[in-house]
C-alpha cells in the first residue's frame, strides 16, 4: 500500500481530525494572547506583574500558539497534497485558506509584539488590542461557515 492509498482508508479521517484539534489549540491561543497584553499594558511598567505577563505571553506563543499553527497548517496541506481534487472547483476552500494565510499573517505580528511588549516597545495601547482581539474571532467564525456551509 502507496502512502496515499492509506489516506484512502480512515488515516484521512484522523488527519483531519487532528487538523481539527489543532485549529482548536490554535484559535484558543489566538484569543488568550491579545488580552494577555492588554493585562500586560495594564500593569504598571517594569513591575514583577508586567514581568510575569511577558513570560506568559511568550509561553502561550512558543508552547501552544506556534506548534498548533504549524500542525494547523501540516495537517491541512496533508489532506490537499492527498486529495488535490478538493482544489477543484471548491472556492469556499480558496476562501478559506486565504483567511487562513490572513489569520497567519496576524499571528506572526502578535509574535512580534510579544518580543517588542518584552521589551518594552509595540503597540501600547489596551483599548486597540481589545479592538484586535475581535479579528481571530471574526475570521474563524467566517471560516467555519465556509467549511460547514460552502457557500461557494
Amino acid at each position: 500500500m502507496s502512502f496515499f492509498q492509506a489516506f484512502e482508508s480512515p488515516v484521512f479521517e484522523w488527519v483531519k481530525a487532528l487538523h481539527v484539534v489543532s485549529v482548536i489549540f490554535w484559535m484558543a491561543g489566538m484569543l488568550m494572547l491579545p488580552r494577555f497584553f492588554v493585562y500586560h499594558l495594564e500593569a504598571a511598567k517594569g513591575s514583577r506583574e508586567a514581568e510575569a505577563w511577558t513570560v506568559r505571553e511568550t509561553r502561550l506563543l512558543r508552547i501552544i500558539l506556534n506548534p498548533a499553527m504549524g500542525a494547523a497548517w501540516l495537517f491541512g496541506l496533508l489532506m490537499i497534497a492527498v486529495r488535490p481534487e478538493y482544489l477543484d472547483g471548491q472556492y469556499w476552500l480558496h476562501a478559506k485558506l486565504t483567511l487562513v494565510l490572513a489569520l497567519s499573517g496576524f499571528h506572526g505580528f502578535l509574535a512580534g509584539q510579544v518580543r517588542k511588549l518584552g521589551q518594552g516597545e509595540g503597540m501600547r495601547d489596551p483599548r486597540t488590542w481589545r479592538m484586535l482581539n475581535e479579528i481571530p474571532s471574526i475570521t474563524i467564525i467566517l471560516v467555519v461557515i465556509l467549511v460547514i456551509v460552502k457557500p461557494f
